[in-house]
């Protein structure tokens, strides 16, 4: 018999996803203009959001993916109230794929499992920093993956002209 949910079952495919472990690899808090900054009238822009997927094979079908996200915060005179950056990772087994569709479930699939604790974890840190929780928007990792395969495509048919 076998145990977990990643047993195959009669009639499957050898295709197997599994998430090993969800963790937190490095988060940081700065409100730079503090104590200042709680004096004036809060007016902040709205935040600019930063996103960078890192994705790193650990073993044979192992994976480890990580969800970086940057969000500063600026008042109407350009001064920064605070920023917070979160890397949000997972450990993934992947198997019974071949490289182009492992590469896009770490891109898209990954991501959407990692996106609610990056945002929970960035909601904690500015409320913790004392101001108002920044709940970040939906994110289309599905959309961010094709916008970076037709960049790189587009790239390689100019190195070749």
């Amino acid at each position: 018999m076998t145990e977990g949910n990643n047993a195959q079952q009669p009639g499957q495919t050898g295709v197997q996803f599994a998430i090993q472990t969800i963790y937190l690899k490095d988060m940081s808090f700065e409100a730079p203009n503090s104590p200042q900054i709680f004096t004036k009238k809060w007016s902040p822009k709205t935040p600019e959001l930063q996103f960078q997927k890192i994705m790193t094979k650990v073993g044979e079908g192992l994976y480890d993916a990580v969800l970086k996200i940057t969000a500063t915060v600026k008042d109407s005179e350009d001064s920064t109230i605070f920023l917070a950056e979160v890397h949000q990772a997972g450990i993934f087994t992947i198997n019974g794929m071949d490289d182009e569709r492992v590469n896009q479930m770490l891109n898209t699939f990954c991501m959407y499992i990692l996106f609610p604790y990056a945002r929970e974890a960035i909601s904690s840190l500015v409320i913790r920093g004392g101001f108002q929780p920044l709940i970040l928007p939906p994110v289309d990792f599905d959309a961010m993956y094709m916008q970076q395969k037709d960049k790189k495509r587009a790239t390689e048919q100019n190195s070749v002209n």
